[in-house]
């Protein structure tokens, strides 16, 4: 059985840490550079920097912040947010990413992702996926959830992973910072359907959910969640041990 990942993730605006509910009403947290040395010493087995206003604002990426974030941060560093070329990819990797994310870019022009794979490798290549029910069809969403493509997810998370996107983040809009659970309905449908590393990403509330998580979905690879890592409502060494004793095997300190 492959070890489960714990990944707390930096939603970064104007270069704070800001978290909300449904993609809506942000609230400042705190320093990238602070949270990312302070879950690297921590047991957080990986680190996601998104820029989460770049695509929206029709810009680029923040860099100098970026490369802060990186100095301080010696465990897996996934970026994105305003990733729309394979020059994109190349400007956030020489910033120390070791992986990017795409998300709008990749809707924008499919051929990204297998060139960015190409370049890069599978490995490289993360799909975020922000995902959310209109009349009970999955349903991708661009510009940090704030447009329906009208797009059926499931089908274009098989093509962006046939095209070489080595891992898949899913977002899921409905249950985004609500911290009822995740969503395990729209998790089992994406795992079912590719064979790579799945990120379950939206509705962690307690230590629970995670150990819910992966019970019920075997195959997720990892669980990511902001909010109640940053409020320090959930630690990581904690979480570990919950799981650890629930029989799901994770990276102990």
């Amino acid at each position: 059985m492959i070890t489960k990942r714990i990944i707390p993730c930096l939603d970064v605006k104007d270069g704070r840490v800001v978290k909300g509910t449904n993609f809506l009403n942000l609230a400042d947290v705190s320093s990238p550079v602070k949270l990312a040395q302070f879950y690297t010493e921590n047991g957080a087995d990986e680190l996601v920097f998104y820029d989460i206003t770049a695509s929206s604002d029709g810009r680029k990426l923040f860099t100098d912040i970026l490369a802060e974030t990186a100095s301080k941060v010696f465990i897996p560093l996934t970026v994105g947010g305003g990733i729309n070329t394979v020059e994109d990819f190349d400007r956030v990797l020489k910033c120390g990413a070791d992986k990017v994310s795409v998300n709008s870019g990749a809707i924008k022009n499919p051929d990204l992702v297998s060139a960015a794979a190409q370049k890069y490798g599978n490995q490289c290549v993360v799909l975020s996926a922000d995902i959310k029910r209109v009349d009970g069809v999955f349903r991708v969403f661009a510009k940090g959830g704030r447009e329906n493509t009208g797009m059926e997810a499931i089908s274009w998370i098989k093509k962006c992973v046939a095209s070489g996107a080595g891992e898949v983040v899913v977002n899921s809009i409905d249950t985004d910072g609500v911290k009822q659970g995740f969503d395990i309905e729209m998790l089992q449908a994406v795992c079912d359907a590719v064979n790579v590393p799945v990120i379950a990403s939206g509705g962690a509330g307690s230590k629970q959910d995670f150990v819910d998580l992966f019970k019920a979905i075997p195959d997720i690879d990892a669980g990511l969640a902001a909010s109640v890592f940053h409020f320090g409502e959930i630690a990581i060494p904690n979480l570990k041990r919950e799981l650890y004793k629930n029989d799901i095997i994770v990276r102990l300190k």
